[in-house]
């Protein structure tokens, strides 16, 4: 029996995956864009509406008909106490003075919809889902592979693959701490959890018999080489699509990611109240200051939001929410066909080097 390989269950020609970046970037240009080059794009649709969900699947669908991913945020359970939600409006009143807005954001827009967005997903029968932040339940799992779904989960630590292993994934995204974005840790604190990509995924390929997919850092052919050597079966890069130019993410945002160092990021709670990292800017520094507690995710991310917003529309990124990877320095503004192009032929050039170095 031959074993059916990654790329093969995923059918698409490059291992490569464009990570699902939620908040704007993965628009359907991008995410087409991916696909239509040979590797999955990915649509981060964990702060849509099911309707919007649904909207956009139809449009990534006008502009190809490659596979593609979508990915949900699994919920998690959240009590924060009035006290300290009252105490975070007050100090974040201060920076909303400074950029004009109204004070004291609210949190009740808070609302729960992701049974119905998984049934978005169900009823458009996506070619693959993936998710973080946790494990959604066995059902679901199991009527998504029912439907021939590919179903990806994330883990920042072995210990979680072993569970996305158990719970019946087809894959694993192997988050390294270098990774932008949102940490997927959903076993113990986040803050023990920033394994290096490379350190995390020869551990987990160990631990499995799932393939892995390596994410954080990844910018080139030269990651794309290593993670394969330790074992990843696929890739997964993120910062390297944000300043495509078919990106989504604001201007302002691609500007500070194309101006940044490998030093310029940290993990902060500052803007949701859940582990990410991005590039430090004052609303960051602020946040340091802060002697209170930061209320938990997603309570903090909504109280949060009218300030992003209205730093975007200000074209002001010292307030927006720039989640970044360490890989920044190596991010080029090129079409995402060319990404894939030019990683692919990194790859296979470092491999051919690498072959006649042994064959010397």
């Amino acid at each position: 029996m031959v074993e059916t390989t990654l790329t093969q269950k995923l059918n698409i020609q490059y291992p490569i995956i464009q990570a699902p970046m939620a908040g704007g970037p993965t628009i359907p240009e991008l995410i087409a864009a991916v696909s239509n080059a040979g590797g999955l794009g990915s649509l981060g649709a964990g702060y849509l509406t099911p309707e919007q969900i649904r909207d956009t699947i139809r449009e990534i669908r006008k502009r190809t008909d490659r596979p593609f991913g979508v990915n949900l945020f699994v919920p998690e359970q959240t009590e924060v106490s009035e006290d300290i939600i009252e105490k975070m409006n007050n100090y974040l009143n201060e920076t909303r003075t400074e950029l004009g807005i109204s004070l004291n954001s609210s949190t009740s827009e808070l609302k729960e919809t992701f049974n119905e967005q998984v049934q978005v997903l169900l009823e458009e029968n996506v070619p693959v889902f993936s998710f973080t932040f946790g494990i959604p339940s066995q059902n679901i799992i199991e009527e998504m592979k029912q439907c021939g779904i590919v179903v990806i989960g994330t883990a920042t630590t072995v210990e979680e693959g072993i569970q996305l292993e158990a719970a019946g994934v087809d894959a694993i995204v192997a988050q390294g701490s270098e990774a932008g974005g949102h940490r997927g840790t959903f076993v113990g604190e986040a803050r023990d959890a920033l394994i290096g990509t490379m350190a995390l995924l020869p551990q987990l390929v160990d631990h499995v018999a799932v393939p892995v997919i390596a994410a954080g850092g990844i910018m080139d052919g030269r990651g794309l080489v290593a993670s394969l050597a330790l074992g990843a079966s696929a890739v997964q890069m993120g910062t390297a699509f944000l300043v495509s130019l078919e990106s989504g993410a604001h201007a302002a945002y691609k500007e500070k990611i194309l101006t940044s160092n490998e030093d310029s990021t940290v993990v902060t709670y500052a803007y949701s109240g859940k582990a990410a990292r991005g590039i430090r800017n004052d609303f960051i520094n602020k946040m340091r200051l802060y002697s209170g507690t930061i209320p938990a995710y997603p309570i903090q991310n909504t109280l949060t939001r009218d300030i992003r917003q209205a730093a975007a529309k200000a074209n002001n990124p010292e307030y927006m929410s720039l989640w970044t990877g360490q890989g920044v320095r190596l991010a080029k503004e090129l079409t995402a066909s060319d990404i894939v192009k030019q990683t692919m032929e990194q790859a296979a050039a470092l491999i051919e080097r690498l072959n006649k170095n042994k064959d010397n």
